[in-house]
Parts: structure tokens; C-alpha cells; sequence
């Protein structure tokens, strides 16, 4: 699963041909996540209160990356690293 962004020791990540909606997964210690790219809802899994608004913060600032990684994702090729949250 191709990494495209890390801060503040979250891990974001998409998955090669991954079922709809659009989305990525999150890591954070040992919690596990997955936010759809459309609402940044969370479809599932759980993170820490603080870990899931640096990661709403971050998705809200880079909504058009996420969908451009998701659509080479789904085209087997190989997502783009997008700027982590500073």
C-alpha cells in the first residue's frame, strides 16, 4: 500500500484498485482508519480526537490530490506524495 503522506506520526496511505467510494487510509500508532475523499467521513476504524482533526485539517487542504491519487490508484499506477501538514 503506497504511503503519499506522513505528519506528526500519522501514515496515509491508498491501496491499487480499491473499492468505491474514493478514500484513503490513516495510521497512527496502533489505530487504524479509513476517511472517504468526498465528506472526509470516517467509514471506518477509529483514531485519537486530536490524530483525526490534524487529518480532516490536512485531507480538506489537498481534497484534489486525493482524487487524482485515488484515480492512478485505480489505474494500478503509482500515487503522487502530496505535502504533509505543516
Amino acid at each position: 500500500m503506497p504511503e503519499i503522506s506522513r505528519f506528526y506520526g500519522i501514515r496515509i496511505s491508498m491501496y491499487y484498485d480499491e473499492h468505491n467510494p474514493p478514500h484513503f487510509h490513516v495510521q497512527y500508532n496502533e489505530n487504524n482508519a479509513v476517511f472517504r475523499i468526498s465528506d472526509l467521513g470516517l467509514m471506518q476504524g477509529e483514531l485519537p480526537p486530536k490524530a483525526t482533526a490534524l487529518v480532516v485539517e490536512w485531507a480538506l487542504n489537498h481534497k484534489n490530490e486525493l482524487m487524482e491519487n485515488w484515480n492512478l490508484a485505480q489505474n494500478d499506477q503509482k500515487p503522487q506524495k502530496i505535502e504533509p501538514l505543516k
